[in-house]
């Protein structure tokens, strides 16, 4: 088996900032309400730029600071929930922009636990031995799909993209355990983007293709599910929760990160956070909050420190990688 690593990082987000402050000018809303509930308090909102043109910013860095040419890149795997379109899909429209033209790409839809699952996927294809190197990504703009009347999902949203360039030759694996899970039957409770049957020959009731989420069954879902999801995946890695160097979950609410936590029974200083700047950015939160804390020195990509990678959120989806970093 070839053992793969991590050899880059690299995040983008659109330059217009909008506080809370702000969005009480055009809802009913306030800085405390959002983030004494939430952790928020600024995020960044796109005024043009769609979700391939942030990847494709992210994966131009990745491949400039690796002093690579576009051509040796084999794969471009972007997880995302907001495409520009689904065909051509974002990672299409990212090879291009790139002049990756060796490049196979393709699109994965598994909202907040994208990047995990991409993360995942992108591994397997290279210790196959069949692939050299890949661009995994996490790219949305949340934006486009938020109602912005609604202050109960508005406030929690942004846009933004990240992602890492992985490649063969590492001296030990890069996944040191993982579990993905997906319930279905639950998928309702967090949805965007409906598309209705309407054609000449049927005819299906409208639903807004606005997102909508069941607040309160999210956050129960991550606060009881997820801890057992990386509980058992640290089994299966044959460590404690205390052995691990950091964990970097999905950015969605603090208050969930406190309860991780606590019931993980591991120090909140381990558990890093962004959302403060960001909110919620689905696919990219992991990937920036990665990227952020690389380019911020908390720890580098050396193959020394053990990061827990967690992402949950629509489908429902949730999963963990422990990754050598």
């Amino acid at each position: 088996m070839t053992f793969v690593k991590i050899t880059q990082v690299a995040h983008y987000v659109p330059e217009n900032v909008v506080s809370n402050d702000d969005l009480s000018k055009i809802m009913d809303t306030n800085d405390e309400w959002i983030y004494s509930r939430t952790g928020i308090k600024n995020r960044h909102i796109s005024t043009g730029e769609n979700t391939s043109d942030l990847a494709a910013k992210v994966a131009k860095q990745l491949i400039s600071d690796s002093n690579l040419s576009p051509e040796t890149i084999d794969f471009i795997i972007v997880a995302t929930v907001t495409p520009d379109s689904l065909m051509p899909s974002t990672a299409a429209r990212v090879q291009a922009q790139v002049g990756a033209v060796n490049a196979f790409a393709y699109d994965l839809t598994a909202a907040c636990s994208g990047f995990v699952f991409a993360l995942s996927t992108a591994e397997k294809l290279i210790s196959s031995g069949a692939y050299q190197r890949g661009l995994v990504i996490g790219a949305e703009v949340f934006s486009k799909v938020i109602d912005w009347s609604d202050r109960s999902t508005a406030v929690l949203f942004g846009d933004g993209a990240a992602g890492v360039l992985i490649e063969a030759g590492a001296s030990q694996p890069l996944i040191l355990a993982e579990k993905m899970q997906t319930d279905g039957s639950r998928g309702n409770s967090l949805l965007s983007s409906y598309a209705d049957i309407q054609t000449p020959f049927a005819s299906v009731s409208y639903e807004s293709s606005n997102l909508s989420m069941e607040g309160r069954a999210i956050f129960d879902f991550a606060v009881r599910d997820v801890p057992k999801n990386i509980q058992t995946t640290l089994e299966k890695a044959n460590l404690s929760a205390e052995e691990v160097d950091y964990y970097l979950l999905h950015q969605a609410n603090s208050r969930i990160l406190d309860k991780m936590a606590k019931k993980l029974g591991v120090t909140r200083q381990k558990f890093l956070q962004n959302m403060q700047e960001y909110g919620n950015t689905s696919a990219a939160s992991i990937p920036i909050l990665l990227s952020e804390s690389v380019k911020n020195g908390i720890f580098s990509l050396d193959g020394q420190t053990k990061v827990v990678l967690t992402g949950f959120g629509g489908g429902l989806t949730w999963g963990t990688a422990i990754i050598n970093l």
